[in-house]
């Protein structure tokens, strides 16, 4: 076994599903930030024993407001909470736990409830309700109620957490070439599993966190809306929590969009293998995509690929050391590990930004520079660049991956030091056939040690009387695309689509195809002409060729601020921003760069330089509606002066000012 990680945020195994009818939940006026309840009793009074009939269904507004709906935080939805049983299929439950749902009612004429289920397991649907809604075709907000939600024990529906322990493991180097690095494996996944138990709390609810329990609480909703039937969407892991509820309750879907699909047929360790070759194989594409770019075959001086190669075969010996420059402007000496490298490259290979950032922090590596891939690898842990300190995320939990994966799923059998021993044999076959990444299939070996129990799982679906759309990317290292290949060919009324190349993910990215397809799905109930449809894709977005590292490369100041607009706008820390929090990070040549939101992106340099020779200090801007950049800046180095800078949305780029005791004027 080489170094371990997980693939956070949309890895997706199986699921499970009981005939049993849930138990009708209560409702309670919304706490997003509160724990999950584990009252002997309901706190609130019950909903209605019958919903309204679709003929005299309420209007959505006045339903949210008898539900005791609130504006979501920072959010155009409503936010209502369910108080739902802890466990659905007790005959007499009498704990519960409390679910949140955002709804942003349709503006026009309602046509029913389109609901979203997100990634993971343990992602946060109400932090990416208002950007999702910003990428689709106006006429589906329009015609749909819009929903979001928080799973049990995610976000505003319990925040459960185990940053610390998660952090840890996911740096650590796992190793099964001998004996005592296979026991140390295992002692690692141990420490983990028992770690992230007590850190997240509520031990208690453990065997009540899986897919099983989760699509429940959806009914309730479902239930407390009014509506005999809804569409529903899911992306990555919300693909194995659709099929799931598509499985328990048919009767209530008007349409189904599967998008990342999981193959919920697939054992967990045959998924993890077949995922491991996803992302080896996307790896390598990645990488051959660099060296079919001039620009960046150029960077990386040669094959990207020998590049890479070479570099993991470095770090599998030991870690290496580099100097980081630090937010606070200062340098720290640290070390990269094959960790490091793997998380890096696993988390930059699901779309076609993230692969060009990856493939110009591998450029920079060629040339001895490990700052960029370093910068990669703490985004994916999300480590503070400044300590390396775990920084706790609202809309992640680690907690729930496990507590979803380890019910969802069952990893062999016998006592947890026989299961961690069968999961570390079934990896040798992965690791002797997997030449880069083999250590995803490794990412659910705490498992075998994980509190809970597996729960049941579904018959293979067909969702007959459903029409359903299958969405899938043959770049998708997370969700291979043979998986949505399958459970297409299952169906009884399924349509395939697939985009060349692509993303993890392809509805409401933008593109024209999938985007389309979707659209006229929902709003006008047009099926696809076909049912197999494939779109166009590209592997990365276009190469940005690294900075110089000297500024005497520079052919004038327009060239130099250029260069340094390009290098902010692909920081690692940048590009992946929340768009709200303040954030300071080092830059490569000294100095520090700080970015905050204020209507428009506003930076301050100070003493920053992205190459040697051009140290700026300043203020900066960058306006998204016109797509315009500017930076005013006092320059020192190979030359003083002070320069004003504007790139416009057209691409026309001016600077003026005075630069080495003369006046500058120039245009490109």
């Amino acid at each position: 076994m080489r170094a371990h990680l997980v693939v956070s945020a949309f890895l997706g195994l199986a699921v499970v599903i009981t005939a049993c009818g849930p138990q009708r939940p209560t409702v309670e006026t919304p706490a997003p930030t509160a724990q999950p309840t584990t009252s002997a009793q309901p706190t609130t009074a019950p909903l209605p024993t019958r919903p309204p009939t679709p003929q005299h269904r309420e209007n959505t507004t006045e339903i949210l407001k008898r539900l005791g709906g609130q504006l979501c935080p920072d959010s155009d939805f409503t936010c209502v909470t369910l108080n739902v049983p802890l466990d659905h299929f007790d005959t007499a439950p009498s704990k519960t736990t409390r679910v949140v749902f955002a709804v942003l009612p349709a503006t026009g004429e309602r046509r029913g409830m389109f609901v979203t289920a997100t990634g993971g397991p343990g992602s946060a649907g109400l932090a990416s309700a208002d950007s999702h809604v910003t990428s689709y075709d106006p006429s589906i907000p329009e015609h749909f109620d819009i929903v979001f939600f928080d799973q049990r024990g995610v976000g505003a529906s319990g925040d459960l957490q185990c940053v610390e322990a998660a952090a840890a493991f996911y740096q650590s180097d796992l190793k099964s070439d001998t004996p005592a690095h296979e026991a140390e494996t295992i002692a690692t996944a141990r420490a983990f599993a028992e770690d992230c138990v007590r850190q997240m709390g509520q031990a208690e609810s453990l065997p009540y966190l899986g897919t099983r329990q989760a699509v429940e609480d959806l009914e309730a909703f479902r239930q407390a809306m009014g509506d005999v039937k809804f569409w529903l969407y899911g992306e990555s892991y919300g693909t194995q929590f659709a099929q799931t509820y598509t499985a328990a309750h048919p009767d209530h879907l008007a349409g189904l969009i599967l998008d990342g699909t999981v193959d919920l047929t697939l054992s967990g360790p045959d998924y993890l293998k077949e995922q491991a070759q996803a992302f080896n194989d996307v790896l390598a594409s990645v990488l051959k995509d660099c060296n079919a770019k001039q620009e960046c075959a150029a960077d990386a001086g040669g094959d990207a690929l020998a590049v890479y190669d070479k570099l993991a075969a470095r770090l599998a010996r030991a870690p290496m050391t580099f100097t980081f420059p630090l937010p606070s402007g200062g340098k720290a000496v640290r070390s990269f590990a094959l960790a490091d490298l793997e998380n890096a490259a696993a988390n930059n290979v699901y779309a076609e930004g993230g692969r060009m950032l990856l493939q110009r922090a591998l450029a920079a590596a060629a040339r001895a520079d490990l700052v960029p891939l370093a910068r990669l690898a703490y985004d994916a842990l999300s480590l503070d660049p400044e300590t390396l300190a775990a920084i706790p995320d609202p809309t992640w939990s680690d907690a729930v991956y496990y507590a979803v994966e380890c019910n969802d799923y069952e990893y062999f059998s016998g006592t947890a030091e026989d299961r961690a021993q069968a999961y570390l044999r079934a990896g040798d076959v992965v690791d002797a056939s997997i030449p880069r990444l083999s250590s995803i299939f490794y990412g659910d070996l705490p498992c075998a040690f994980w509190p809970a129990h597996a729960d049941p799982r579904p018959a293979p679906l067909t969702a007959d009387g459903i029409p359903t759309l299958v969405l899938g990317a043959t770049a998708d290292p997370a969700t291979p695309v043979a998986n949505g290949e399958r459970v297409f060919h299952r169906l009884a009324d399924g349509f395939l689509i697939t985009t060349d190349g692509g993303a993890h993910v392809i509805f409401g990215r933008g593109d024209a195809c999938p985007d389309e397809i979707v659209t006229a799905f929902l709003v006008e109930g047009k099926l696809p002409a076909q049912r197999e449809t494939r779109c166009h894709g590209v592997i990365a977005d276009d190469y940005v060729s690294l900075a110089p590292a000297d500024a005497r490369a520079f052919a004038d100041p327009l060239d130099a601020l250029a260069s340094a607009e390009t290098e902010i706008t692909y920081l690692p820390e940048y590009y992946n921003w929340d768009g709200e929090t303040t954030t300071s990070v080092g830059c490569p040549h000294g100095g520090a760069l700080t970015f905050e939101a204020a209507g428009e992106d506003q930076f301050t340099l100070t003493s920053c330089a992205f190459s040697s020779g051009f140290v700026m200090t300043g203020r900066g801007t960058y306006n998204s509606d016109d797509d315009r950049f500017t930076l005013d800046v006092a320059v020192t180095g190979l030359a003083d002066g002070k320069l004003n800078y504007a790139r416009e949305g057209d691409g026309t780029m001016t600077v003026t000012g005075e630069y080495g005791g003369k006046e500058v004027s120039f245009t490109k």
